[in-house]
């Protein structure tokens, strides 16, 4: 003898053994209206606001920026590379906070897709100098209009001076000094 066994279809209790009829007139469930979560204290936690701001932020750019095929933290190793040319990896990987062996693994992906070349310093053989090649700068010359056109569309509800106070205090928390 076969046993039957009760699923789920289409949030239905199913047996294949009901009939069309039977399955159409089964009981449907209620959707479960669910309640945001209280944060309690996360809502006064600096570090919490500004990890939800960044998600966000973060989430508005890929929409927006998808076509451009690279993330917020790729596409600001290119503007630091465009700003210094010649800079050197530990320099950039300094400058963003990120170990060499993952830098490496950036610049190889840019140096695959055309956008930067490595040139080997006279004074350091070890070391390389990059730069960005012209399809770098041409890709650049894309994406920054897009970047900014997407940060003022995510801040469209500040005021300029409240954009303005926001950057400035980021900035101050950014640089200040390790204890």
């Amino acid at each position: 003898m076969r046993a039957w066994r009760w699923t789920l279809k289409r949030g239905v209790p199913y047996d294949s053994r009901m009939t069309k009829t039977k399955r159409a007139t089964a009981p449907k469930k209620a959707a479960k209206v669910v309640e945001a979560p209280k944060r309690g204290v996360l809502d006064q936690l600096l570090g919490y606001q500004i990890r939800r701001a960044q998600t966000r932020l973060f989430a508005h750019f890929e929409e927006q920026l998808a076509h451009l095929k690279i993330t917020p933290g790729q596409l600001g190793l290119l503007v630091l590379i465009s700003a210094n040319p010649g800079i050197n990896q530990v320099a950039l990987a300094r400058a963003v906070g990120i170990e060499r062996a993952t830098l490496g693994e950036f610049i190889n992906r840019f140096e695959r897709d055309k956008l930067v070349e490595r040139r080997g310093l006279i004074d350091d053989r070890r070391s390389y100098a990059l730069h960005l090649t012209r399809r770098g700068q041409e890709f650049m010359d894309e994406a920054i209009p897009a970047v900014l056109a997407h940060e003022s569309a995510f801040t469209d509800h500040l005021t300029s001076a409240e954009r303005a106070t926001l950057h400035k205090l980021l900035a101050k928390l950014a640089d200040k000094p390790a204890e």
